[in-house]
């Protein structure tokens, strides 16, 4: 359910892609620092997306350094770190651990229990800083896992478990902006939860796996109708984006939201075709 909120390097600059590599590397310098190398599995570039995000809204102090690490070990690459780092890396860790219990309960795979276990202290000590967060996640997978036990077929309430889920992330503080930093993150949950199902839906069938279009797959019109749905989530995802007052990063975050999100769609949707 992780790697869909990404950038779509092609449409970009070279100075933009930089700045926001320099990010994806902060949270990972980060979450090594706080979490240990362990904690450096947890990383995605969903949660870069949050970092910018909360950055170019709420203007912190970053600090800006080189560095090499073992990605990079012969040239330094920029770094940025701020406040946000390490709340990204903080939510990273707890997606991380409860996505590997609720995929140990679907599918018993040993090594998303080992992964569970292996995250289980560092989910506590992320938890005991944000637990309103932490119980909200817990929540919202359990009901997850109990339509997936019911087999429901009701998308908006499924993927709507994951929106809420999001919508706690992105409402970082009770604020002015809580409102529609909720509802970007909701929509986006959703478009993730929903892609994640499209994306998978021809293994889930040959598996016997969950999967919320399993009913709809193979009739006519499923690819148009699945297409429709997920352009609606990110319409109502980028509508609540455009009325937050960022200046900053407004071409990268737009680059995510409306280009780089359907870069794995466009690579689902071509290979069955070519199919």
């Amino acid at each position: 359910m992780f790697g869909y909120i990404i950038v779509n390097k092609p449409e970009m600059k070279f100075k933009e892609f930089d700045l926001y590599q320099s990010y994806y590397c902060g949270l990972c310098r980060t979450l090594k620092d706080v979490y240990g190398r362990a904690g450096q599995l947890a990383l995605s570039y969903d949660m870069t997306f949050l970092i910018l995000l909360l950055t170019s809204l709420y203007e912190p102090e970053t600090v800006v350094d080189c560095q090499k690490c073992a990605v990079h070990p012969i040239k330094k690459y920029p770094v940025r770190v701020n406040q946000f780092s390490r709340y990204g890396a903080d939510m990273n860790v707890l997606l991380s651990y409860f996505k590997c219990q609720d995929d140990w309960e679907d599918e018993h795979k040993i090594t998303k229990k080992a992964a569970a276990m292996f995250l289980h202290k560092k989910m506590n000590r992320a938890a005991g800083k944000y637990p309103g967060k932490a119980q909200v996640i817990k929540e919202m997978m359990s009901q997850i896992h109990r339509c997936e036990q019911e087999q429901c077929t009701e998308l908006d309430q499924v993927s709507g478990y994951f929106g809420e889920i999001m919508a706690e992330l992105f409402a970082w503080r009770k604020d002015e902006w809580e409102t529609d930093l909720r509802k970007t993150g909701f929509f986006l949950g959703k478009f993730i939860y929903l892609m994640d199902a499209y994306e998978d839906v021809e293994e889930d069938k040959k598996l016997g796996n969950y999967n919320v279009f399993s009913s709809q797959y193979q009739q006519e019109g499923f690819e148009q109708k699945a297409g429709q749905i997920l352009a609606m989530m990110m319409a109502e995802c980028s509508q609540a984006f455009e009325r937050l007052p960022i200046v900053e990063n407004t071409a990268i975050l737009r680059n995510i939201l409306y280009s780089g999100v359907w870069c794995r769609y466009e690579l689902v949707r071509s290979r069955r075709e070519g199919k």
